[in-house]
């Protein structure tokens, strides 16, 4: 207390204090008057309102401890208090305790640990998730947070790392270092399928049941220390185990005191002793055997040690231990229980024996394999050897229960040690270890009445572990001081290297106690003697008890401890009978027993280290007894093995960086969250939480970073204080505040405070805060004040206006009066003034139009006359300019001409001159002989250029001369045709002979059918009669009907209204129930897809290391759940290459893992397909339910339909009479066929019979058409109430109505086109009618066809047909009227032979550049115009065949109209290659047929070849590739294409759109090897490019845009009903039309769904760190929440500094990512779904972060979180997506924030609360509450009380009890039809994306 000496100017009224208390430890008390120097008492107020008088201390005068200011109460870690001392350290763990229910504190580097004695929820995976990757001081104080710190630095620093967990007995050390270990197994995962971790964490089980029992303090006491080195690979993965134990407390084999039990395993035994493969143990109830009821306790409330024993069982198989070793294990446990039982009586004094048949003697000599009589010989005897002689001694019975309990105690150790090596065994790999965690639990300081060895050695290791761990602490302070350049000056701390002195130096305790155990007559007593002599008066920290010479006190680093010397030599010693373990070892039936004494024969190491554990130690092995005599004297006893593996594990410490762990117990009653001060401080004071205290506020224990400093204390400084530099600023303040330059230092980066400043400091931010508030407070009274006056003088103000406005509305209303009648009388007048205006004007109006018309039409004549003058004038000057022109220029012409002549004639007689001339000659010879060779060449040259030509002539001239020849014998021919054609016109002749017979045939078939006709009126009639008589009773039913209606009708609508209450609640539950499934769908591809990528590193990692091939080759990735499903194979041969190589690296792998892979693939395939299965079960629910309102309705419709279905049973049995007459009369017409003159087999009747046949064809296809139509209508007429039977004829008779528009021979061509199409349809295609069958049915009487079926179906066909024939009659009569005009003309040209003639040369000119099939076309046309004409004209003649001769002209037309189509299109590409033939010949003869017409020339062609080009083909939309070509187009298309390019350049989808239009020419050749094989590679690729790129969201997002528009495109060309109905009519005719592709389309809705999921998880990675940060830390609002003091564990500043994310930064990125999907045309619905699963991740991360940190559940920080949500809410704004439900996600925070502001004092406030938190959970809402911090003193905390009222009222709510969020939760993703407008012809495809090899079709 020398410190507060120097704060007695802190120590004035209202300060409060801390005082000693006698129950309480520490009391709080409050100074009611201030302390002057020289005072001797101090008058305080107890927090309860007593007032006393506390006395100083005569002596030192040392003052009480001053207690924290209240908003330091509570904090994370205790360095962070402004005062460091024991009261302030007691009163935070309590306060977090107690209060906020928070076990976890830190104390610098210490983390506090208070055992909750309840389980607490957050241990969860969330939260190991939540405090992965954290700073050790950015989250609340966890083991986790210790665990995570650890690895972070085994990572950073490559340094082994130690967790030192320690504390007493029921601290919770056990359950600490097991959480740390689950943490790493977590994190970190294995490097193989071995699952180490998992084996790690099974170790925990095993442990606890051979080495836990139950004390009086803890259900679950580690009786044995561990160290368990948890190694890692270079990744930092878990590769293995290895565990070191210390001083298994054996005791307690045979002996447990009252309520305490022995360990775990025989307890487990005894309660599994019922099952089979255990009743030859002969175990029974634990309170039947010694070794198990002497505590009286055997049962644990709430543990099942059944349950327990089978997760023991499953532990040994995970790490590997069979059954028949477990069996082993078991049935030496069993044995030691056995031999518990095993009474031995007195036979004497000095012997003793056993019983004979003493039956538990007999089960352990069973179990263990020994015979009955040795092991009853060596109980009680022993022998005893000499130099020559060897003798047995009897052993009385005291010493035989002795030595039976030691050899029960030494099995068990050995067992013991046997476990923890095969354990190590199954934890120890092959791989090479890198780095490891240590994590060692280990007792804690022990204090009891009755102190033995056992004691003794954990205190000593408890002395070694404190020593290490002050050297730390100071070495720490020590490095933090040094680094910030801080004046170091040396801090006195508690050195305990006296006591380890004590215990372990020369002529220690454990040296005189090892001396005395080789000493012949050694006892206790003597070692107690000689203990006093050696160092009673030497040591200080040694004394002697009053009261006893056999025990003695050492003054430990924690308290005093007297230790009972009884015991200790037989404990350092562990002997054991030899004889005995000779027996045991004989054992020939048990061959575990032999193996555990096998480390008998081996000799001991100096260390004590066993072989075969891997080097490490096992502290309660037996010294070696079996080599010899002289072994003996070398023999290690207890005492110093427990050394030299305590220096061992010191050594192992030092060479690693330590993390502690102190486990506090809270009360001695394990009652949940009770603090007991006495026993905390007990255990604060041994663990040496208290001494880091007393070291770190020795020094500078509070300590800022300068921004922290001068944002905190910003209210202290002027506005001239602020600098620029801020660490000046800081500087220049501190000057001013703090006198004494000594109570602060600054640092580099901090500065440091001395105990009391920072709360002297906060005492003056306070007291300005106060004067601030009492400013603002007096302000807002006066404003207050002021404004009450104002709304005084504003309704004195107000009372005056409404006076005074009602009696200026008086005047006003007398003023409006007069006005009002001066206004009527001014209109009144204006009207008639106008009235007679408008009179003239009309007038004068009438008289201007008639005048102006008259004048107009004058000009207008006048301006015609002149404008067909100028007319004529212009004619005639431009004919008198012709001609002036022409005569000029023909005189012009004629000057030219004769000029030129005369200068031609001058020019010749000079050249004659001159030719004449001696030098014109000489110069003309000048090189003539040159000249003259040259010709010479030149001649040579031309003569072989003609010679080729002459050749080339010559063969040309032969070529057409033999064309000539062909084509007169072609002309020939045709003649010949020409004649075949009149000779056929006779056979027409004949033909219509035949027809005349059958129309005959055709009156007597009438005559049959009128008899027919009558025999059906009679049953007509009788039919008639009986539907009156049904209608009768359909009345009497109606009636009925009715009145049942009326009462259904009421019933009806309740059961609607429940019906669709119960629907809406079906549907609501169909709905989330189909979420969930598509969650867990999708949550199983995310699963498979990891196996799978999984399966292929695996892969590619063993084809690296046992495959080394040159060059590159592509292997198989295709082992996907898509190809596995639906077995598309890639048949390209490097994929077989590549799959026989993965075949072969397969084989070399490890078997076990390609099973479990192999099993695992294939359960999650059946859970996927079953889950598909059970999704569309779902949906087919959800459409039933829809559905049974239309069922009901269709109940009440049953009785008309079942009338309806009788008549159409009437109709139809009358249709089959009917067809059954045609059939007859069919028979009858072949019949009389045969005998006519047509006979069946001539050509005329062939053609009649192929006519009639297509008549009857369209007549089914008709009829069948006809009833569809019906059926919809019908169905359309009970969907809408029964409306009027004639709509249902619309349809029909709009067809009618088409028909009869069809004026046009091209109309008329288009529909027999598109009725030919129908036909050709798979609808269609059926079987013709007969002959026969057709002429019965033309034969009938058509005005009778709407009689013959009522409902007008065959009537339709009828009048259908009649349309078309009269159509069909107009356009023949007008073909007719327009062929014989052609005729008369034909008839007249053929006068003049000379024409015709040449037009039979032209003919045969055109007809022989044609092929044979189109030459005969012509001649075609010719026989139809006359055979049309013959036709038309027999029509005319006999109008009694017309129905025949209609049939016949329909039939011959539609063949007709075959064949023009057929010949059009064959002329179409002959014209095409006569156009390239005629071109290449005119090339090559141009100069030959100057002048000339070749016959095969058209008259009119051009003699100079002319360049035609050609017409482009119509795009189709479709792309064609050869089939090498394929992976080339996946290569630049998917492989290698940068998203931003295509993006910024080229319309959104193009790769979706170009792969779509491949896949279209795949299906258009109909290759379904291609369709298979581009889409398996297309699928392949897009996850080989995401595999690669799986971390760029611009990537990923581009191909789940592309991805989507390809599964869309697949859906809009499907041809489903449901998605060409969006297509336009261009887009309809690109359909696909061989493949269904409905399975693939599923295969990439699931490659789009793991691309979706790759998404957000590559969003999360980015936004991960910036949510905490941007959303939480930023101060978005600055100078609103200040910064408290943070201690050693430094958060994450809230100052915006460089390279700080803040809210703006996740909007950008926001924004980034919202920009980039736009540009990629991802679809809007999609978009809205990713947006929604951003802002739900970051509404979960700020949540959970926010329920794990404390220092930001305040208020300030509430209104951080919502102002940050409304920035958001903005962005949501400004994007267009408040609709699509990211608002709602963030619904939890808001209530959080809110949660934060509101008041939380009074009931009322309790319920606000539980009605505004829906969205949050009760762990949430309670959480929150806990954590509120006040960072200000003006704030309260909230109380108790109102935490538990909170409580209360959420008691009934049934939720989750989770604590965080599902930050890793994705919401299930759909992709709704989104079709595209754009037309596939119309694309094109760039340069840059270098698809040159793709054709358009």
């Amino acid at each position: 207390m020398n410190m507060n000496r120097e704060l007695e100017y802190m120590f004035v009224q209202c300060a409060r204090v801390w005082i000693p208390d006698a129950e309480e430890v520490w009391k709080s008390a409050e100074l009611t008057k201030d302390f002057k120097n020289g005072d001797a008492s101090l008058q305080l107020m107890l927090e309860d309102g007593t007032s006393i008088e506390h006395k100083l201390d005569p002596k030192t005068k040392n003052l009480p401890y001053l207690r924290n200011p209240d908003i330091l109460v509570g904090e994370n870690d205790l360095t962070a208090l402004s005062y460091l001392h024991e009261p302030a350290v007691l009163h935070n763990l309590k306060v977090r305790f107690i209060d906020s229910k928070l076990i976890y504190t830190y104390c610098g580097i210490v983390l506090v640990a208070i055992n909750p004695y309840e389980t607490l929820g957050i241990y969860g995976t969330d939260i190991i998730n939540a405090y992965s990757g954290q700073n050790m001081g950015d989250m609340d104080p966890h083991i986790f947070a210790v665990a995570e710190e650890a690895y972070k630095q085994m990572a950073r620093d490559e340094r082994n790392q130690s967790i030192i967990v320690s504390g007493e007995s029921g601290a919770g050390k056990t359950v600490s270092a097991k959480y740390a270990m689950r943490y790493f197994a977590t994190v970190s995962g294995s490097t193989s399928e071995a699952n180490v971790e998992q084996k790690v964490l099974a170790s925990n089980p095993i442990m606890e049941a051979i080495g836990n029992a139950k004390t009086t303090r803890n259900d679950n006491s580690s009786r044995f220390g561990k160290y368990i080195e948890i190694g890692f690979d270079t990744r930092y993965r878990i590769i293995g185990a290895n565990m070191r134990t210390y001083l298994l407390e054996k005791s307690r084999v045979v002996f447990q005191a009252d309520e305490e039990r022995n360990y775990h395993i025989f307890y487990q035994l005894c309660a599994s002793s019922h099952l089979p493969e255990f009743k030859t143990l002969k175990l029974s109830s634990a309170n039947d055997f010694l070794y198990t009821r002497q505590g009286r306790s055997p049962v644990i409330q709430g543990v099942d040690d059944t349950k327990e024993l089978s997760t023991t069982r499953n532990a040994f198989t995970l790490l590997g231990i069979n059954e028949s070793y477990q069996m082993g294990l078991f049935q030496v446990l069993a044995a030691i229980l056995h031999l518990g039982n095993v009474e031995i009586k007195d036979k004497d004094s000095d012997s003793s024996l056993i019983p004979p048949n003493n039956r538990h003697l007999t089960a352990f000599c069973e179990l263990v394999g020994v015979t009955y009589q040795d092991m009853t010989q060596w109980l009680c005897h022993r022998k005893l050897k000499t130099a020559t002689e060897t003798y047995v001694k009897t052993l009385p019975c005291l010493q035989a229960t002795n030595a039976r309990d030691a050899l029960a105690k030494h099995i068990y150790a050995k067992l013991f040690n046997w476990i923890v090596e095969h354990v190590n065994k199954a934890l120890i790999t092959n791989i090479k270890q890198h780095s490891f965690i240590g994590v060692l639990d280990i007792y804690g300081f022990e204090t009891f009445e009755i102190n033995s060895f056992e004691q003794f050695c954990i205190n000593y290791a408890n002395e070694k572990l404190q020593q290490q761990f002050n050297m730390h602490v100071f070495k720490l302070e020590q490095e933090e001081y040094m680094k910030e350049q801080i004046p170091w000056t040396l801090i006195d701390f508690y050195d305990n290297q006296p006591c380890i002195n004590l215990i372990e130096a020369k002529m220690g305790i454990l040296d005189l106690l090892d001396e005395e155990c080789k000493m012949p007559k050694g006892s206790d007593d003597s070692w107690a003697q000689k203990l006093y002599n050696t160092h009673l008066k030497t040591c200080s920290l040694f004394e002697k008890p009053r009261m006893s010479n056999r025990a003695f006190i050492i003054q430990h680093f924690a308290d005093k401890v007297e230790y009972q010397c009884e015991g200790f030599l037989e404990k350092n010693k562990d002997t054991v009978n030899e004889d005995q373990i000779n027996v045991l070892k004989a054992s020939k039936k048990f061959d575990l027993l032999v193996e555990l004494f096998q480390d008998e024969e081996k000799a001991t190491s100096p260390t004590g280290q066993v072989p075969g554990t891997g080097g490490r130690t096992r502290l309660s092995i037996k010294p070696d007894k079996g080599r010899d005599k002289s072994s003996k004297e070398h023999k290690k006893t207890v005492g110093c093995q427990f050394r030299n593996s305590l220096q061992m594990l010191m050594d192992t410490l030092n060479a690693t960086t330590p993390h502690y762990v102190r486990c506090i117990k809270p009360n001695d009653f394990k009652l949940a969250f009770s603090f007991d001060p006495k026993r905390a401080v007990q255990q604060l004071r041994a663990c040496g939480v208290l001494e880091t205290i007393r070291i770190s506020a020795a020094g500078f224990p509070s300590r800022w970073t300068y921004q922290e400093f001068f944002s905190r204390y910003r209210v202290l400084m002027k506005q001239k204080d602020v600098l620029s530099d801020k660490k000046l600023t800081c500087r220049n303040v501190l000057e001013k505040l703090v006198e004494d330059q000594d109570k602060y230092q600054f640092g580099k980066t901090k500065i440091f405070f001395r105990a009391g400043q920072v709360a002297y400091l906060e005492k003056l931010r306070a007291d300005k805060l106060r004067v601030a508030c009492i400013r603002i407070q007096k302000t807002i009274r006066c404003w207050l004040a002021r404004k009450k006056y104002l709304r005084k003088r504003s309704a004195a103000i107000t009372i005056q206006r409404f006076t005074r406005g009602y009696q200026a509305r008086c005047l006003a209303k007398f003023m409006r009066r007069t006005q009002a009648a001066t206004i009527i009388q001014k209109y009144q007048r204006m009207y008639m003034e106008r009235k007679r205006y408008k009179q003239k004007q009309a007038a004068a109006l009438v008289m201007q139009t008639i005048l102006r018309a008259y004048m107009a039409r004058q000009k207008y004549q006048g301006l015609v006359r002149e404008h067909n003058a100028v007319i004529i004038q212009k004619r005639v000057r431009g004919w008198l300019a012709r001609c002036w022109y022409k005569r000029c220029l023909v005189s012009l012409v004629y000057l030219q001409c004769c000029f030129r002549r005369m200068k031609a004639r001058r020019e010749l007689k000079k050249l004659k001159i001159e030719a004449r001339s001696v030098e014109h000659f000489k110069k003309l010879n000048k090189g003539m002989e040159n000249k003259i060779m040259q010709l010479q060449r030149r001649i040579d040259e031309q003569s072989k250029d003609n010679r080729s030509i002459n050749e080339k002539l010559v063969s040309l001239e032969t070529s057409s001369t033999a064309e000539r020849e062909r084509m007169r014998g072609e002309l020939s021919r045709l003649r010949g045709v020409e004649e075949d054609a009149k000779n056929k016109g006779n056979q027409v002749t004949s033909l219509l002979e035949q027809l005349e017979k059958l129309r005959k045939e055709l009156s007597s078939t009438q005559k049959e059918k009128k008899t027919i006709e009558d025999w059906a009126q009679t049953y007509r009639d009788e039919m008639e009669k009986m539907v009156s008589e049904l209608k009768d009773q359909n009345c009497s039913l109606k009636k009925e009907k009715d009145d049942l209606n009326r009462l259904i009708q009421e019933q009806s609508q309740q059961m609607t209204e429940k019906m669709a209450r119960a629907i809406v609640e079906k549907t609501q539950q169909l709905e989330t129930d189909l979420n969930e499934e598509r969650s867990r769908y999708q949550n199983l591809l995310t699963e498979h897809r990891r196996l799978e990528e999984k399966y292929d590193d695996l892969k590619e990692a063993m084809v690296s290391s046992n495959v080394s091939k040159p060059g590159h080759r592509r292997t198989d990735s295709t082992h996907s759940s898509n190809e596995s499903e639906y077995t598309y194979n890639s048949e390209y041969a490097e994929l077989e290459e590549g799959s026989r190589a993965a075949e072969d690296v397969t084989r070399g792998m490890d078997t076990s893992l390609t099973l479990k892979l192999q099993k695992r693939l294939t359960e999650l395939e059946q859970e996927k397909q079953s889950l598909r299965n059970e999704l569309e079960n779902r949906e087919d629910q959800f459409q039933r339910a829809r559905a049974r309102d239309d069922v009901e309705f269709k109940k009440a419709r049953g009785a008309e339909l079942e009338y309806e279905s009788l008549k159409r049973q009437e109709l139809e049995s009358e249709n089959k009479k009917l067809k059954h007459d045609l059939v007859e009369i069919r028979r009858s017409l072949l019949g009389n066929a045969a005998t006519g003159a047509g006979a069946p087999g001539s050509p005329a009747y062939k053609v009649v019979l192929e006519q009639l046949n297509a008549s009857c064809e369209e007549l089914e296809v008709r009829k069948e058409e006809v009833l569809i139509l019906r059926s919809q209508l019908v169905s359309q007429k009970e969907a809408m109430h029964h409306k009027d039977e004639k709509e249902t004829m619309t349809e029909p008779s709009a067809y009618v109505e088409d028909v009869s528009k069809l004026k046009d021979a091209g109309e008329l061509k288009q529909a027999y086109i598109g009725l030919k199409d129908t036909n050709r349809s798979p609808r269609f295609m059926r079987k013709p009618l007969e002959v026969s069958d057709l002429l019965s049915r033309l034969r009938s009487a058509a005005p009778d066809f709407h009689k013959l079926n009522e409902d007008g179906e065959l009537w339709l066909v009828n009048q259908g047909l009649k349309e078309t024939i009269r159509l069909l009659e107009h356009q023949l009569q007008t073909q007719r009227r327009g062929y014989d005009s052609e005729v008369e003309s034909l008839r007249g040209e053929l006068q003049n032979v000379k024409e015709e003639n040449n037009r039979q040369q032209q003919l045969l000119a055109q007809n022989l550049q044609l092929p044979p099939e189109a030459r005969i076309e012509a001649s075609l046309q010719h026989e139809i115009t006359r055979l049309t004409n013959e036709n038309l004209e027999l029509l005319a003649e006999d109008p009694t065949a017309s129905r025949e001769a209609r049939v016949i002209i329909l039939r011959r037309m539609v063949d007709l109209m075959e064949q023009l189509e057929k010949q059009d299109r064959t002329i179409r590409k002959l014209k095409k290659q006569l156009k390239v033939y005629s071109k290449r010949i005119g090339e090559m003869g141009a100069g030959q047929t100057e002048g000339q017409t070749s016959p095969g020339q058209m008259v009119d062609e051009p003699i100079h070849p002319v360049n035609i080009p050609r017409r482009e083909k119509d795009f189709q939309g479709m792309l064609e590739y050869k089939k090498e070509d394929e992976l080339k187009l996946v290569k630049n298309l998917i492989l290698e294409l940068k998203p931003r390019g295509v993006a910024v350049n080229l319309i959104p989808g193009l790769p979706a759109y170009i792969l779509f239009m491949c896949l279209r020419h795949a299906d258009y050749v109909n290759d379904d090897q291609k369709v298979r094989t581009l889409l398996t590679s297309t699928i392949n690729s897009i996850k080989k490019i995401l595999k690669k790129r799986g971390d760029d969201f611009e990537t990923v997002s581009f191909w789940l845009s592309n991805t989507c528009r390809f599964l869309h495109c697949l859906k809009q060309y499907s041809g489903d009903e449901a998605f060409i109905k969006h297509n336009t009519q261009r887009q309809n005719e690109h359909i696909l039309s061989n493949f269904d592709l409905a399975e693939y389309r599923q295969v990439i809705s699931d490659l789009a769904i793991q691309i979706y999921q790759q998404l957000i998880k590559c969003m999360e990675n980015i936004l991960q760190p910036m949510i905490v940060s941007g959303m939480l830390e930023h101060e978005t609002i600055q100078g609103v929440s200040g910064v408290k003091p943070t201690g050693l564990r430094k958060r994450t500043s809230s100052i915006v500094d460089e390279g700080t994310y803040t809210l703006d930064s996740i909007l950008r990125q926001l924004s980034a990512f919202h920009s980039t999907m736009c540009q990629h045309g991802t679809d809007p619905e999609l978009i809205k779904q990713v947006v929604k699963q951003q802002f739900y991740i970051i509404g979960a991360v700020t949540l959970n972060n926010l329920l794990l940190r404390k220092d930001m559940c305040s208020w300030s920080k509430g209104m951080q979180i919502r102002y940050n949500v409304s920035q958001l809410e903005e962005w949501l704004r400004d994007k267009g997506l408040m609709t699509c439900g990211a608002k709602e996600t963030l619904e939890p925070l808001i209530q959080a924030a809110q949660l934060l502001q509101v008041k939380k004092k009074t009931d009322e406030d309790a319920e606000a609360i539980c009605s505004m938190c829906l969205a949050l959970t009760t762990a949430q809402i309670v959480k929150v509450l806990n954590l509120y911090t006040p960072v200000n003193e003006f704030e309260e905390r909230v109380s108790v009380a109102f935490i538990r009222t909170i409580q209360t009222r959420l008691r009934d709510r049934c939720e989750s009890p989770q604590l965080l969020m599902d930050t890793k939760m994705i919401y299930p993703v759909t992709f709704p039809f989104n079709p595209s407008s754009l037309a596939l012809e119309t694309i094109q495809i760039p340069s840059s994306l270098n698809l040159s090899f793709l054709t358009r079709v």
